[in-house]
């Protein structure tokens, strides 16, 4: 196998889908990380003011008396500083030479660097295994600048950040699933045409080769018009096979109508007797050709009204009426001919299975050897109706079988005189009738069955 056949295909849904959803795996990714840096950085600045709100209110608490600074804080007002229901604050102010005037000493391990007078500066930092976000701000303190120093633990930043993961999480999976959905649904809508046109062309044979309507896009336009001169071709060359094989069927059957008639009266005749055997070789070779002039035509008829006319039947009633025609011919020829007919009702062409029936007795006194014993059965179950006909003669070996099925086909086994056509039909007709054609083993033993199944209809319908 090689490698372009190795190499997986892919449908045009599925390509179509595949170019639609690898800029949405692309894009959607990247909205999402824009997105959230968006509002994670919104979210710590609304943050850091508060945290700077509360270094402003300190410095607000800054007093100067007698050339001395302190810081103003009430055991109320300290309270009120440190207040947070999720992390806890911290605060220390120093003088312009670095000493602690306020707050907590420990803060200043952190050495932030010194501001001028309202100038912020914002860090992360750790103090004592905690992780924590300050600020620094420079305060004027009578002629000098101090300090202020403001941190709080990250308790409320990382649960927003949690949450600011999850919200967009849930948006950008939104925003995917729902492009996903769109993308598929255009695609669906998009390529109807082309299964509404599949499904056209799928239902097509010889008997609608009718242009297609032209209710498609314009993209598809140019197809159509395209099947449309295909069919007219096949339309075209159809019509010329069917003509031809009804012609060719015509014109051999009246020929040979009047040479078998003037060998029956040779034979009627005084003649010589030692041209007794060679006049009764060529009635068998009249007959022959005569045979293969009727299936010839029987293959045009059935080509040329393949799925038509359709009627409610019952095969039984299609045995009894071939009978009419066999059963001179088989007690003619020695056979033993048996009916076991029950109703078996179908939807079909009757002159279409008649033609089948009657190729199949042809092929079982044909092949079935001297003395013959022929069985022709109708019956149904729950979802098939049934014709068989089976004969005591050789029977085709299971692996000819098929073969045997085709045109110009005959089995290793086979004794008697025939083109190979009569089977060919039958499957044609069987087909034709949306059911199979089964050579079997014969039910009493040595032999063939040969079986038609077609679906089976109400009984009502049948009738």
């Amino acid at each position: 196998m090689s490698d372009r056949s190795r190499r997986r295909t892919f449908s045009l849904k599925q390509r179509l889908l595949i170019w639609l959803m690898a800029p949405v795996l692309v894009a959607v990714p990247a909205a999402g990380i824009v997105l959230y840096d968006v509002m994670h950085d919104t979210a710590i600045s609304w943050l850091d003011q508060a945290l700077g709100d509360t270094a402003l209110a300190v410095a607000s608490l800054l007093r100067e008396r007698d050339g001395a600074v302190f810081v103003d804080v009430s055991g109320p007002t300290d309270r009120a500083l440190r207040f947070d229901r999720t992390d806890r604050i911290y605060y220390l102010v120093l003088d312009p030479t670095g000493e602690v005037l306020f707050g907590d000493a420990q803060l200043a391990r952190l050495q932030l660097p010194r501001r001028k007078p309202n100038e912020w500066f914002f860090t992360l930092a750790t103090l004592n295994g905690e992780s924590l976000r300050a600020a620094a701000l420079g305060a004027t303190c009578g002629r000098s600048v101090c300090q202020i120093l403001v941190a709080e633990t990250l308790n409320k930043r990382d649960a927003l950040q949690r949450q600011l993961a999850v919200v967009v999480m849930l948006l950008i999976g939104g925003m995917a699933i729902l492009l996903a959905g769109a993308g598929w649904w255009a695609t669906y809508r998009g390529l109807r045409p082309l299964a509404r046109l599949s499904a056209e062309l799928e239902q097509r044979d010889l008997a609608r080769l009718e242009p297609l309507q032209p209710d498609v896009p314009a993209e598809l336009r140019p197809l159509i018009a395209a099947f449309n001169r295909l069919f007219e071709r096949l339309r075209r060359a159809s019509s010329a096979q069917q003509d031809f094989l009804a012609n060719a069927a015509h014109q051999l059957r009246t020929p040979l109508t009047s040479l078998r008639t003037e060998i029956d009266l040779a034979l009627l005749e005084p003649h010589d007797p030692q041209m007794e055997p060679v006049l009764k070789r060529l009635q068998g070779s009249v007959d022959r050709s005569a045979r293969l002039a009727t299936q010839m035509l029987s293959i045009a008829r059935a080509e040329a009204e393949p799925g038509g006319r359709e009627q409610p039947l019952d095969l039984r009633d299609i045995a009894a009426q071939v009978a009419e025609d066999w059963v001179p011919r088989a007690l003619q020829s020695g056979a033993d001919i048996e009916f076991e007919l029950e109703s078996a009702p179908a939807l079909g062409q009757g002159f279409l299975l008649r033609e089948l029936l009657a190729n199949v007795l042809h092929n079982a006194l044909n092949y079935a050897g001297p003395a013959p014993r022929i069985t022709v059965r109708t019956g149904c179950d729950d979802a098939w109706s049934r014709m068989e006909v089976e004969d005591n003669g050789p029977g085709i070996p299971p692996q000819e079988r098929e073969r045997a099925l085709r045109r110009f086909e005959r089995g290793s086994e086979s004794k008697g005189t025939g083109s190979g056509l009569g089977l060919a039909i039958a499957l044609d007709i069987a087909q034709r009738h949306r059911g199979r054609l089964e050579l079997l083993d014969a039910a009493s033993g040595s032999g063939l069955r040969v079986r038609l199944s077609v679906p089976r209809t109400s009984a009502d319908g049948a009738n």
